[in-house]
């Protein structure tokens, strides 16, 4: 499935992943703040670092000087790690005052995200609020006084109730961004936490995502049969349980043919990879394509640049990976 990025969410990844003046991509050693999220074995993780200009005796007047990050993850993650480190640099923030720097602000920031992809602003948001406890507790800070009441992912991880076992996402994590983010939906919830995205056995399960939503918000009315429908849902006529979701007809999602699989990796790249590269000078040939394997040769300014491997895999593979097929892999010839 391809995403609809905007022409920011886009320009921003580019100028990461090439390294260009200004970027963020990396990190601190020594920082005075260190906050992560996500998990690479879930798809997506982040690591912020930031460093501050000490105040000698206020440290509530520290000043976030520098920001950067280590995001495995597709377009969007990445360039929601470098609006929010855009944003911090903008802003000559306090650590307390980047807390104001929520998921919607990383959003607007990049002119919109897909629906599905919003859990990427909320993985921002999410590691600067754990680089802000780190800082806090490094720098003497009590943030309970100041009325911060944050507590990390982390502690979330290791202290709840597993709600959804693919994502590793616990309840208390749940009731929090439900609330904070005023997710009515299964739908939204998954956009914005992951919870239920893949199996989908946490959206109805007792305790599961629609409980949580209900306790928050109220119960949801029962959903009643399809206009036109001879029989109520479940009755024998192969139609779903209320309040689940049918399965897709034999056809919706259908596996690609070799022929129609190859034709989607070079409509990406003709559309969406190789307008990127050539801006700045450089361009990409496919070569060969085998099962999901995709043998490319950068050109012009590309070919001969230090980063030409890190762009090849953190642009070209991640395009192609969030565009066309997760399993693809893009090896250098």
């Amino acid at each position: 499935m391809g995403w609809e990025y905007s022409e920011k969410t886009k320009q921003l990844f580019m100028n990461a992943v090439q390294g260009k003046p200004g970027t963020h991509l990396g990190e601190i050693d020594a920082p005075d703040g260190v906050g992560e999220h996500g998990s690479i074995a879930c798809g997506d993780a982040m690591r912020f670092t930031f460093r501050v200009e000490k105040h000698p005796s206020d440290p509530l007047q520290d000043r976030i000087v520098e920001a950067k990050y280590l995001t495995f993850g597709c377009t969007s993650a990445i360039a929601s790690s470098e609006a929010l480190c855009s944003l911090i640099g903008e802003g000559g923030y306090t650590p307390i005052q980047a807390l104001q720097i929520t998921n919607e602000k990383i959003v607007d920031y990049l002119g919109g995200l897909p629906m599905q992809k919003i859990h990427c602003s909320v993985m921002g948001a999410e590691a600067l609020e754990a680089a802000v406890v780190d800082w806090a507790r490094k720098r003497g800070v009590d943030l309970a006084k100041l009325g911060i009441g944050i507590q990390s992912h982390q502690e979330e991880q290791e202290e709840g109730r597993l709600v959804c076992k693919c994502f590793n996402v616990t309840e208390p994590y749940l009731r929090r961004k439900i609330r904070e983010l005023g997710l009515k939906t299964i739908e939204e919830v998954t956009a914005a936490t992951k919870a239920g995205g893949a199996c989908g056995s946490c959206h109805h399960a007792a305790g599961g995502i629609q409980d949580l939503l209900d306790e928050a918000w109220g119960r949801a009315p029962i959903p009643m049969p399809l206009t036109g429908s001879a029989e109520a849902p479940g009755s024998g006529n192969g139609s779903s349980p209320a309040g689940t979701q049918k399965a897709p007809a034999k056809g919706d999602g259908a596996v690609l043919s070799p022929y129609q699989f190859s034709k989607k990796i070079e409509r990406v790249m003709e559309e969406y990879v190789r307008p990127m590269l050539q801006r700045d000078g450089g361009d990409v040939e496919i070569l060969d394509i085998k099962d999901h394997v995709v043998y490319c040769q950068l050109a012009g300014a590309c070919r001969a640049c230090v980063g030409a491997e890190m762009t090849l895999k953190l642009m070209v593979e991640r395009v192609l990976k969030d565009q066309v097929d997760e399993r693809i892999r893009v090896i250098s010839v």
